[in-house]
């Protein structure tokens, strides 16, 4: 029998890759008692996840994390797009972001690294990875729930706590305890990926993506001259199973053509790829985050990203929640808002897949003749390059139909990302986010009651002078906006109407204890 013991822990963290390890982060920030554990002995020390998108980066600077992040990876400024050998079109990323994102480019930074940064930030606010436990089992009751583990030595214990974060991947023990389902489908082609020493045009410090007849590959830039981190499609020549495959076996054809010379392999890996999302994110207290809710193919560099996403949007609300500062009705709120973009993001991403991969004349047509004459036709319009920067960077998601979500100022809505303006009086209107609460915010002058009505409810008020900047953002000159803990737009509205503000607080039950 397991010996029951208390842990202390208000929330048990299952997984510490990414996801997991950020919505720790984020809990211990705001003082919520975690335990995290994880089944295997040792961190990853390998990684097929590299890109951190403009998304990531802006949640990461309320974290203070986006400084030593952008320092231990390369900025890639600009996606090229090759096809049989020719360069089709280049993106330059930076010049369009500029004006949306303090982060106009795509972070190269591997996974493995990552984690240990995320780590040392964790080990700092107090909180250890418990490694070699697993979830054997879980309870869950009006208001708490019991979760069994199981250790190295065969050990269990039982520890109760009052909600249950399922981050443990692909296979997610949480997951299949809870009886979720996983639909979906499993990719023929594997992929592989290859850390190597290389030369030729490609290792300029960008990315690169070739479609060819028979072949795929992304070249991403990595720390070191010369480094690049290659990932493709593993259609091999002289292996017959995933296990036996091997660098000089797989299709060489997409390198060739981009002039690519493989000095030295420092790492290779092969793996299938998977589609699919899981048919609820939330079972009462136990949530799904990460690969344990949805998965799919590596193309726009977009899984790791959405899992982190995934991780700050609960670990808000939860810890909104503990803290006694919300109604618990706010975490009704992660399912429906997280879910809808996972269907959206693996539907596009299975596409795109199916495009750069599938064969057949009609698929080879496309990819060798129509993809490089349109492709350099639609860049050259400037509302296709900022919606390609929007899509890549993470900056188009929006909550716009969640229960948290109304009004409208200007043209930003309830749901959306709050647009960010570079110089409103000597700083950006990001910098006031790194309080992890709810704050208000406007351009212009407010008028008298809506700062004393501030005051009241302790939420700070934060005035910024009406510039031009704002203006081409979209916002609306002496509007409220009521900003989330995670930089999305609650409530948007025209007026400024303290009415509108009394009555949000009053339906979510919030309780923002800070003072301006």
């Amino acid at each position: 029998m397991p010996n029951a013991r208390p842990q202390g822990a208000d929330v048990l963290i299952v997984g510490a890759g990414p996801t997991g390890l950020v919505l720790a982060i984020w809990l211990a920030r705001l003082g919520i008692r975690i335990r995290v554990v994880d089944r295997n002995a040792e961190r990853s020390t390998t990684s097929r996840a590299v890109a951190v998108q403009a998304r990531v980066l802006e949640m990461y600077n309320q974290l203070q994390l986006a400084a030593p992040t952008i320092a231990g990876g390369v900025r890639a400024e600009a996606l090229n797009l090759w096809v049989g050998g020719n360069r089709a079109t280049r993106l330059p990323i930076a010049p369009i972001g500029r004006a949306m994102t303090p982060f106009p480019f795509v972070l190269i930074f591997p996974q493995d690294a990552h984690e240990q940064l995320l780590l040392d930030r964790l080990a700092i606010l107090g909180v250890r990875v418990e490694r070699s436990m697993t979830l054997a089992g879980v309870t869950q009751r009006d208001d708490s729930v019991e979760a069994t583990l199981t250790n190295a030595d065969g050990g269990t214990e039982r520890c109760t706590v009052q909600y249950v974060a399922g981050c443990d991947g692909a296979r997610s023990a949480v997951r299949q305890t809870l009886g979720i389902g996983f639909p979906g489908a499993t990719y023929s082609e594997y992929f592989y990926v290859a850390d190597v020493q290389a030369a030729g045009p490609t290792t300029n410090g960008e990315v690169h993506v070739a479609l060819d007849d028979a072949d795929f590959l992304i070249v991403f830039p990595m720390k070191g001259p010369g480094r690049v981190r290659l990932i493709g499609v593993a259609r091999g020549e002289g292996a017959g199973s995933e296990a036996d495959l091997r660098f000089d076996d797989v299709s060489h054809l997409a390198l060739e053509h981009l002039g690519v010379r493989v000095d030295s392999v420092n790492w290779f890996s092969t793996y299938h790829v998977h589609h699919r999302v899981a048919s609820r994110f939330r079972d009462r207290r136990a949530f799904l985050l990460g690969d344990a809710a949805h998965i799919h193919s590596p193309v726009g560099g977009q899984g790791m990203n959405t899992g982190i996403s995934d991780a700050i949007n609960l670990g808000w609300k939860l810890a909104a929640v503990l803290r006694g500062r919300a109604s618990a009705r706010m975490l009704e709120s992660y399912e429906p808002e997280r879910i809808a973009f996972a269907q959206r993001l693996v539907a596009t991403t299975d596409r795109m897949f199916t495009l750069a991969t599938a064969r057949g004349p009609f698929a080879t047509f496309v990819r060798t003749h129509l993809v490089p004459r349109i492709a350099p036709l639609a860049i050259r319009v400037p509302a296709v390059r900022r919606l390609m920067f929007r899509r890549v960077s993470q900056l188009w998601i929006n909550y716009r139909s969640s229960s948290l979500s109304t009004g409208t100022a200007g043209s930003v809505r309830g749901g959306d990302r709050l647009p960010w303006v570079p110089d409103v009086g000597g700083g950006d209107n990001f910098a006031p986010l790194a309080s992890l609460d709810w704050q208000v915010h406007v351009y212009g002058e407010p008028p008298n009651a809506i700062e004393s009505t501030c005051r009241e409810l302790g939420i700070p008020l934060h005035r910024f002078s009406w510039t031009a900047d704002a203006d081409r953002a979209g916002l609306l000159r002496g509007a409220l906006y009521l900003v989330r803990p995670d930089g999305y737009v609650g409530l948007a509205d025209a007026q400024c109407d303290v009415g509108a503000l009394r009555q949000y607080v009053a339906d979510w039950g919030l309780a923002v204890t800070n003072r301006t």
